[in-house]
C-alpha cells in the first residue's frame, strides 16, 4: 500500500504542495480565530455533587459566593479611621452600581468579624458578579480592575476570578516565552543534525502545517462542543514535537535510499513503504494515547485530548503526504546549503549501509545482548528507585500557591489566611432545601459541632432553600476542607430536607473522585490501542506486551522524580516553585497520556527497523543491533529536540507548567537513553525467538493484514513471518 502511495504522490506533489499551502492559509486565518472562541477553566464534573449544589444554589438563591475580594489595607490607620474609612466605603458605592455587579459585602455593612483584620488595619470586600459563566465573570472583572483603586489605602484583588485570570495570563506568557526561546536553539539544532539547511527546515514546515490544521480542527469541534483554551497549548507542543520526529525519521530514511543509488522517485517510495509505515503507527498510537482523556467529563482534559489528537494527526497526514511530496520536488538538494564538513560525520542518515552493524550503536547493543540479565536487572532496579517516590503521591486542588510569590491574588489569599478570623477564602457552602429556614437553624448548629468547623453561617435563604456557609481552619486545598466535605456528607439531613455540599473543597474532593473512577478505563484504552496497533506492526504480542511495560517503567520514573521535587519540595529553590505537599490529580493524567504515546514512538521507531532486520536475515542479536544502529541517532536527536520544545516550560512562573516540563524532560531522557538504548536490547536478547511469537491465528492475521516495515512489492511475501505456535 505504501509504495503505490509514494508514487502517487510523486506523480502528484504538485497538488499536494498546492494543498498544503492553502491549508496554512486557512489555517493562519481562519483557524486562529478560534483564540478568541475557546473557554478557560472547566475541571468541574458536571454529574458531581458541588457542580450541582453550584447549579442549585443560583436557580434556587441566585448567584452566591465571591467572585472577587477586595483587601484594602493601611499601616498607619484602622478601617474605622475616617482616612481609611470615607475611600473605601465610596469605592464601595461606586461597585455597587456597576451593572457589573450583583452584589458587594463589606464589613461596614454587616459588621462580621471574619470581614476585619486582627490588628483592625485591614478589611476586605465580597464582591459578586452578575456573569454566570467563567469566560463572563473574567471580562467582568477585568472591565472593573480599575474602579477597584482606592486612594489612601493599599489595594489587592484576590478570589477565584482573579485567580483564574492571573494563572491564564501567566500561562500564556509562560509558553509564548517558551516557544520563543526554544525555537532559534531548535533551528541551530536541526541544521546541525541534519548537516544542512535546506533539510533543517522539513520538520519546521511539517510543524507549522500541524499546529495552523490543529487550529482548524480545534474550531471546528468548537462549533458543536465547549474547547478550552489550553487546547491551544499542547497543539503546539504536540504538534511541533512530532513534526520533528517525523521529519527527521522520513528524512533519514530518504537519504539512505538516496545513497544507495536509488533514483529520487524510487527512494521516496522506499521511504514511504518502510519509514511511512512507522510514522503511521506511531501517528495512530499517540492519537489514541491522547483520545483516551475523552472518557473523562472535565472540558480541561477532553480539550487536551482533542487537541493533542488533532495536532498528531496533522502531523501524520503531514509527514505522509506533504513532507513525500516535498522531498520529490527537493530530491538531492535535499543536502543543499551544507554545515562546515566536521558536523557531516555527525548528521543523521548519512552513513553507509555497511555501517550499519558495526557503528557505536550496534557496539552498545551488542554489549548489552553479551550481557543481558547484567544489564536488565541493573537498569530496571534504577528505574523502581526513580519511581518510588511516586508510590506516596499526594492529591489535592490547586490554589495560589501554584502562582510565583508576590503575586496579586495568592498575597491576598495568604493575608487573610494569616491575618483574619476564619483564615478561609473559599466556604464550604451546604445547600439545604425541602424545609424553611427555621427549620433549618437546629441543622446548623449540628453542622457547628462538627469537627473542624470554626464557624457557620445563614448566607441566604428563599423559601424553601437555605444556604449555609461552613469555614475551617488553613487552606482550601488542605486536609481540613477535604475531611470537612466528608463529615458533612455523612451528616444526615434535617427531616425532610435535601441538602447537597459545594464550595471549593468539595470540587477539589468531587474532582479527585471523579478522576480516580475513570483512570483505570483510561489506562485499559492506552493498553489496548497499543497491543493492537503494535502487533499489526511488528506481528507479535510479545513486543506488544514488553513495549507497555517499558513506557511504565520510564512514565513511573519520571512520576517518581515529579513526586520528590514538587510534592516533597526539593530543588523549590533553584525551580522557583513553593510546595504545597501534594500533587494536582489533572497535572500527572495529562501527562501519563502524552508521555505514553511519545515512550511508544520511540519504541515503533527502533522495533521498525529491527523488524525490518529480521525479516531480512532472522538472526535476532544482528536485527536488534543493527535496528538500534539505524536508529539510536535518530532517536537520540528526536528526544533532544523534544526536550528543547519542552524545556521552556520547566522555566516558566507557574509551578503545575514546571511540573509538566521537568516530568516530561525526566521521560523523555530516561526513555531514550535507558530503555530504548539499554533495556530494549537486553529484553530481546533473553527472547530470542520469542520475541516475534504469535499464536497461530494471530499470525496468519498479521501476515494478511499486518503493516509489515518493508518495501517488498504488494503481495510478495516477507523472507521471514511471524514466528507462530
Amino acid at each position: 500500500m505504501f509504495g503505490w502511495w509514494g508514487r502517487a504522490v510523486v506523480r502528484g506533489r504538485w497538488v499536494v504542495l498546492a494543498a498544503a499551502v492553502l491549508l496554512a492559509a486557512v489555517g493562519a486565518t481562519w483557524g486562529t480565530a478560534v483564540f478568541g472562541q475557546l473557554t478557560g477553566g472547566g475541571f468541574e464534573d458536571p454529574a458531581s455533587e458541588s457542580s450541582r449544589a453550584y447549579e442549585r444554589i443560583v436557580d434556587e438563591l441566585g448567584p452566591q459566593g465571591a467572585d472577587v475580594i477586595v483587601l484594602w489595607s493601611s499601616d498607619t490607620t484602622t478601617a474605622d479611621q475616617p482616612a481609611f474609612h470615607d475611600p473605601v466605603t465610596a469605592t464601595v458605592a461606586r461597585l455597587r452600581e456597576r451593572p457589573e455587579v450583583s452584589r458587594v459585602t463589606t464589613w461596614y455593612d454587616t459588621g462580621a468579624p471574619a470581614l476585619l483584620a486582627a490588628d483592625r488595619r485591614a478589611t476586605y470586600a465580597l464582591v459578586q458578579l452578575r456573569a454566570d459563566d467563567e469566560d463572563g465573570k473574567s471580562a467582568a472583572y477585568r472591565g472593573l480592575r480599575a474602579a477597584l483603586e482606592t486612594p489612601g489605602v493599599r489595594t489587592q484583588t484576590g478570589g477565584n476570578v482573579p485567580f483564574l485570570e492571573e494563572a491564564n495570563t501567566r500561562t500564556t506568557e509562560d509558553i509564548t516565552r517558551a516557544e520563543l526561546l526554544s525555537m532559534p536553539i531548535l533551528l541551530v539544532l536541526l541544521v546541525l543534525i541534519f548537516g544542512g539547511l535546506v533539510a533543517a527546515t522539513t520538520p519546521l514546515l511539517i510543524g507549522g502545517l500541524a499546529i495552523l490544521g490543529g487550529f482548524i480542527a480545534v474550531r471546528v469541534v468548537n462549533l458543536f462542543t465547549e474547547v478550552s483554551i489550553f487546547a491551544i497549548n499542547v497543539i503546539t507542543l504536540i504538534g511541533l514535537g512530532m513534526a520533528v520526529d517525523y521529519a527527521l525519521f522520513m528524512v533519514s530514511r530518504f537519504r539512505e535510499e538516496l545513497a544507495a543509488g536509488h533514483s529520487t522517485s524510487e527512494a521516496v517510495r522506499r521511504t514511504m513503504a518502510t519509514a511511512g509505515r512507522t510514522v503511521l503507527v506511531s501517528g495512530l498510537t499517540i492519537a489514541l494515547a491522547m483520545a483516551s482523556l475523552l472518557i473523562f467529563p472535565q472540558s480541561f482534559l477532553r480539550s487536551m485530548g482533542l487537541g493533542g489528537m488533532a495536532a498528531v494527526l496533522v502531523a501524520m497526514l503531514a509527514a505522509l503526504t506533504v513532507l513525500p511530496a516535498l522531498l520529490a520536488v527537493l530530491g538531492p538538494r535535499i543536502d543543499a546549503v551544507r554545515v562546515p564538513p566536521r558536523w557531516r560525520r555527525r548528521t543523521a542518515g548519512e552513513r553507509p549501509a555497511a555501517d550499519a552493524v558495526t557503528g557505536a550503536w550496534a557496539r552498545i547493543a551488542r554489549s548489552v545482548m553479551r550481557r543481558p540479565v547484567r544489564y536488565l536487572v541493573g537498569v530496571a532496579v534504577l528505574l523502581v528507585l526513580l519511581a518510588t517516590p511516586f508510590l506516596r503521591i499526594t492529591f489535592g486542588g490547586f490554589d495560589e500557591r501554584v502562582l510565583p510569590a508576590g503575586a496579586e491574588p495568592r498575597v491576598v489569599s495568604e493575608r487573610i489566611a494569616a491575618e483574619f478570623p476564619g483564615g478561609t477564602v473559599a466556604p464550604v457552602e451546604v445547600l439545604v432545601s425541602g424545609v424553611p429556614t427555621d427549620a433549618v437553624r437546629p441543622y446548623a448548629d449540628r453542622v457547628a459541632r462538627v469537627p473542624g468547623v470554626t464557624g457557620v453561617s445563614i448566607a441566604a435563604s428563599r423559601g424553601e432553600s437555605t444556604l449555609l456557609t461552613v469555614t475551617y481552619p488553613g487552606e482550601p486545598t488542605g486536609d481540613a476542607g477535604q475531611d470537612l466535605v466528608r463529615a458533612l456528607r455523612d451528616l444526615p439531613a434535617p427531616a425532610g430536607a435535601e441538602t447537597l455540599v459545594g464550595g471549593r473543597p468539595a470540587a477539589d474532593r468531587d474532582l479527585l473522585d471523579s478522576l480516580g473512577a475513570r483512570l483505570p478505563w483510561m489506562a485499559l484504552m492506552m493498553a489496548g490501542a497499543t497491543l493492537l496497533l503494535l502487533f499489526l506492526a511488528f506481528g507479535s504480542v510479545v513486543l506488544p506486551v514488553k513495549a507497555v511495560l517499558m513506557n511504565l517503567l520510564s512514565i513511573g520514573a519520571s512520576f517518581g522524580v515529579v513526586v520528590w521535587i514538587f510534592q516533597d519540595g526539593h530543588l523549590a529553590d533553584l525551580l522557583g516553585f513553593t510546595p504545597t505537599g501534594f500533587i494536582e490529580p489533572s497535572n500527572p493524567i495529562l501527562m501519563l497520556a502524552v508521555l505514553f504515546g511519545l515512550a511508544t514512538d520511540y519504541e515503533v521507531f527502533l522495533l521498525s527497523r529491527v523488524r525490518e532486520e529480521w525479516d531480512r536475515t532472522g538472526d535476532n542479536t544482528a536485527s536488534v543491533a543493527a535496528g538500534l544502529q539505524r536508529t539510536g541517532r535518530i532517536i537520540t536527536a528526536a528526544a533532544l529536540l523534544l526536550i528543547v520544545v519542552v524545556a521552556g516550560f520547566a522555566s516558566g512562573s507557574m509551578a503545575y507548567i514546571k511540573l509538566i516540563g521537568v516530568g516530561m524532560i525526566v521521560a523523555i531522557v530516561v526513555d531514550a537513553t535507558l530503555v530504548r538504548a539499554l533495556l530494549v536490547p537486553a529484553t530481546m536478547r533473553l527472547l530470542g525467538r520469542w520475541n516475534w511469537w504469535a499464536p497461530g491465528p494471530l499470525g496468519r492475521v498479521y501476515r494478511r493484514y499486518g503493516l509489515r516495515e518493508s518495501d517488498a512489492p504488494a503481495g510478495e511475501e516477507s523472507r521471514r513471518s511471524a514466528f507462530t505456535g
